[in-house]
């Protein structure tokens, strides 16, 4: 897979030039222009793309245009439940959209804070945020495996699609489970290794960059939420969602190889072995 083909830095830096592009409107094509991929090139069908990820026509109508860029491949508002008063925190908040969506559902009483590590999202985000008068979130740059957040902030954590870009998914998992409070939990989407990727597809750099070559087997997944202390682990392989992972690669054959999946876990309340 990725972490084996391309070195850490690398892969760091190819991710960063082109999420970073995206929200400048330049597009960089991670060194491989002839092995687009659509699932990392916001299109004028972002919100065709978000319907089918399973957010509602509510929830797109209420955050402002470029704050959805159709980046995702799963909606983890619908399975966090938040509630009001509740402290998130995104990985990978992007252009803001979940958490511009998780602002209006924890409400004045709650708070939302999106970790991105490209300044270029960060604008755009905060952008999106003052359009939309959302006092309650706020945007922090910072890498995932390193987030800026104190101990125990979180009540709940968010992310789409945005793990399997990084290297050392295990570490993100560790900073995900110190950040949670005690009994908090964990409400993801992102995509999965259903299949070993051939040489070729593991080796193309827009396939690193665009959710695929680094997405990791269950089995990895579910051990590294318990090797960082998360109870109640499950990981749902999302079947259908083999449409969706076809249309950012078409005629690759990706389908074959992964597929979206919702990751959710809780961490352990206090004195409680979960």
């Amino acid at each position: 897979m990725s972490d084996q083909t391309f070195g850490t830095d690398e892969i760091k830096q190819m991710v960063r030039a082109r999420y970073g592009g995206i929200a400048a409107g330049t597009l960089p094509d991670c060194g491989a222009p002839q092995a687009e991929v659509a699932c990392c090139a916001p299109a004028a069908g972002a919100d065709a793309k978000a319907r089918e990820m399973g957010y509602s026509a509510e929830e797109l109508s209420a955050v402002p245009e470029g704050a959805n860029l159709g980046l995702g491949c799963g909606n983890p508002q619908a399975i966090a439940a938040l509630k009001p008063g509740e402290t998130v925190v995104d990985l990978g908040s992007g252009a803001g959209f979940d958490c511009l969506l998780a602002a209006r559902q924890v409400g004045a009483a709650g708070y939302v804070i999106g970790i991105d590590m490209t300044h270029e999202m960060l604008a755009k985000a905060r952008a999106n945020a003052t359009r939309v008068g959302a006092a309650n979130v706020e945007f922090r740059l910072g890498e995932i495996e390193h987030l800026p957040v104190a101990d125990n902030t979180a009540d709940v954590i968010l992310s789409n699609c945005v793990i399997n870009l990084v290297p050392d998914k295990a570490q993100v998992f560790r900073e995900a489970f110190r950040v949670l409070k005690p009994g908090g939990r964990l409400a993801i989407s992102d995509v999965v290794n259903t299949r070993r990727l051939t040489a070729e597809l593991a080796a193309d750099r827009a396939l690193v960059c665009g959710c695929v070559a680094g997405a990791a087997p269950v089995r990895d997944i579910e051990a590294w939420l318990r090797a960082a202390g998360f109870a109640a682990v499950r990981v749902t392989v999302r079947n259908e969602s083999r449409e969706l992972v076809a249309s950012w690669a078409p005629g690759r054959g990706i389908e074959n190889y992964v597929a979206a999946a919702v990751i959710e876990a809780r961490k352990p309340a206090a004195g409680c072995c979960g």
